[in-house]
C-alpha cells in the first residue's frame, strides 16, 4: 500500500491476491459492480453489493472490520471507499486497478451476491 489516494490507501493486483491468499476474517473484501457485470467475471469467493444498494444498508456494516472495495477500474470502489469514510468506517481500502487489471482466477455467475449484509461475516 505505496499510494493513497484522498486519505484512501490504494492496493494493486499482487495485494489484493496476497490478502486473498491470508484470509483475514478482520478484512472483507466487497466487489461493488452492478450484477450484470459480476455475472460476467468476478474474483472467486469474493461477494458483490452493488454500489447502488450500499446507502440502503450501510448501517448494517461492522465498523470494526476492513473493507477492501473492487470495481472494474478502481473509481466507483474509491467512491464507495470514500463513503464509507464519511460514515465513520476508519479502515477501507480501495483496489485501484479494479478488474482491469486482476489477472488471476475469475468465475462467472451469481456466485455470491448478498442478500443480507451479515452473510459477509460468516
Amino acid at each position: 500500500m505505496a499510494e493513497e489516494r484522498d486519505g484512501i490507501p490504494q492496493i494493486e493486483a499482487s495485494e489484493l491476491e496476497q490478502l486473498l491468499k491470508t484470509k483475514d476474517d478482520n478484512t472483507v473484501i466487497v466487489d461493488v459492480r452492478e450484477v450484470e457485470e459480476y455475472v460476467e467475471g468476478h474474483i472467486p469467493n469474493i461477494p458483490l453489493v452493488p454500489m447502488s444498494s450500499i446507502p440502503m444498508v450501510i448501517d448494517e456494516f461492522d465498523k470494526s472490520k476492513e473493507y477492501v472495495f473492487v470495481c472494474r477500474s478502481g473509481g466507483r470502489s474509491q467512491n464507495v471507499s470514500l463513503y464509507f469514510k464519511d460514515q465513520g468506517f476508519e479502515k477501507v481500502i480501495n483496489f485501484s486497478g479494479g478488474m482491469l487489471s486482476w489477472h488471476g482466477e475469475t468465475n462467472e455467475g451469481m456466485e455470491n451476491v448478498v442478500k443480507d449484509i451479515k452473510d459477509l461475516y460468516k
